[in-house]
């Protein structure tokens, strides 16, 4: 995968994409006796501001991990709070999104939504579709380990249709019937609140992928924190399973 240059930005070199756990938001309401929906709702704004930092930096996708599928054993209320937040951001911000040049896709297993939700998702990816400056990935009912089961069901349905031998299975045929398979595998993947785990997200996209984790809630995410997240980036040298040496002499990869 190349790395990208941009001549327009004060680093040399800027991720094409750029994955993140967006934790913090709870711990960030409490630590201010608020309530976690609270944390959740300033949240919306550090969203903002880092898709408005990766469209100035020319990242040209960027992942968000909105509510996993495990998020569901959060308390009733809660769920109800973050359903409601991901409704009403999306009447809000699509159109912003779309003057913005941004295409919106929601990755993850939608079915679990209400019709209400499930139709503003499918009108917000449609409206923006054509869109090309920045693609926003939002990960919502998602999880690593079911994006992986679903391309081997698909697969395996292949093989007992007669359509594709199980010797033919390969590592590029699992991944293209992966979840943003017609995208380049995330370069960065930065997580706040501090805990430094992948938690289900992305399991096989973030195999090169570079890790970087900083103790900042969410809330206190903002373009300074973005830039810095890609400076640790830029002093990283990728790999990829050859020598330093090897890519020093070929260039990166």
């Amino acid at each position: 995968m190349a790395e990208k240059e941009n001549s327009n930005s004060p680093l040399q070199k800027i991720p094409r994409h750029v994955a993140i756990i967006m934790d913090g938001n709870g711990r960030w309401a409490r630590k201010r006796h608020l309530p976690r929906v609270a944390g959740h709702r300033v949240g919306l704004e550090a969203v903002r501001k880092t898709i408005k930092g990766c469209i100035a930096s020319g990242v040209e996708a960027l992942t968000l991990f909105a509510f996993s599928s495990e998020n569901w054993r959060r308390p009733k209320d809660e769920v109800g709070v973050l359903m409601n937040l991901f409704l009403s951001a999306l009447q809000s911000e699509v159109k912003k999104l779309d003057k913005n040049g941004v295409r919106l896709r929601v990755i993850g297993d939608i079915s679990a939504f209400n019709e209400e939700l499930q139709q503003r998702i499918i009108d917000s990816e449609a409206l923006t579709r054509n869109n090309d400056r920045l693609c926003l990935n939002i990960a919502a009912n998602y999880g690593g380990r079911w994006d992986i089961t679903q391309a081997c069901r698909y697969l395996a349905g292949e093989v007992v249709a007669g359509r594709l031998q199980s010797g033919q299975i390969t590592p590029e045929l699992i991944r293209q019937q992966l979840s943003l398979s017609d995208l380049p595998e995330p370069d960065l993947f930065i997580r706040t609140g501090g805990e430094q785990r992948i938690s289900n997200f992305l399991l096989w996209q973030l195999a090169y992928t570079e890790l970087y984790f900083t103790d900042l809630l969410w809330p206190e995410f903002d373009e300074q924190a973005l830039t810095e997240a890609f400076a640790s980036y830029a002093g990283r040298q990728r790999r990829f399973g050859r020598t330093g040496e090897q890519v020093e002499q070929g260039g990166h990869a």
